[in-house]
């Protein structure tokens, strides 16, 4: 970009793949990345509609060919239950395919992921996220995007309920776990008890919903 150059004032923009909103929303990136799996999948689709791969494998190739297609980015999307919905319908559908489950056969959402050893989408994204984290955690404290991550924007909100957005999502898990941002940076650094602090964050949310 040269200097002094005049930048157009757009509604969204692409950077890195991703599209950027300008009011921090994340439909039509996760959109646009749903697009991009269905593509995947249908490239796919002789493989997973093959009698020659067992169930296991075919699963396997779904999981490292179109869903991390599908969640590229995923940890710094502002998800809401409508976008955890679209991203669940989806992969509950290429399942169903894999698995030749088709009407009137019927099979509920919780035995399909138990039969092939699934989790639930928002488990993954919530995953990814403090995966994120944590990495972002064990950097310099001079790192920018760490700098960015823990601060903590002061003044006044504009009256009215608050929108959701990545950092609140972020500060209601920290208060499930009882954690502040001084603890957390001390946990980062023992990679072992993240994995586990994560994977105790998922346990409860997911028993939240049952």
């Amino acid at each position: 970009m040269r200097i002094f150059t005049i930048l157009e004032d757009v509604k969204t923009f692409t950077y890195l793949g991703s599209i950027i909103d300008e009011h921090g929303g994340s439909d039509a990136d996760v959109k646009a990345w749903i697009g991009k799996a269905r593509a995947a999948y249908l490239q796919l689709k002789n493989i997973c509609n093959s009698n020659q791969l067992s169930t296991n494998t075919k699963v396997r190739i779904f999981n490292t060919n179109v869903k991390t297609v599908l969640l590229y980015g995923a940890e710094t999307w502002r998800t809401t239950k409508a976008i955890i919905q679209k991203i669940q319908v989806f992969i509950n559908s290429c399942l169903r395919k894999i698995l030749r489950i088709h009407w009137p056969d019927t099979i509920s959402n919780n035995q399909l992921w138990e039969r092939i050893n699934q989790i639930p989408a928002e488990d993954e994204i919530r995953k990814k996220l403090w995966k994120w984290i944590g990495h972002i955690l064990r950097k310099a404290h001079n790192c920018v995007t760490r700098q960015a991550l823990t601060w903590n924007p002061e003044g006044q909100r504009r009256r009215g309920r608050p929108k959701n957005t990545l950092r609140r999502e972020m500060e209601i898990d920290m208060r499930k776990m009882n954690k502040d941002w001084m603890e957390l940076e001390k946990k980062a650094q023992d990679r072992v008890g993240w994995r586990m602090l994560v994977g105790w964050l998922c346990y409860i949310r997911s028993n939240s919903r049952k």
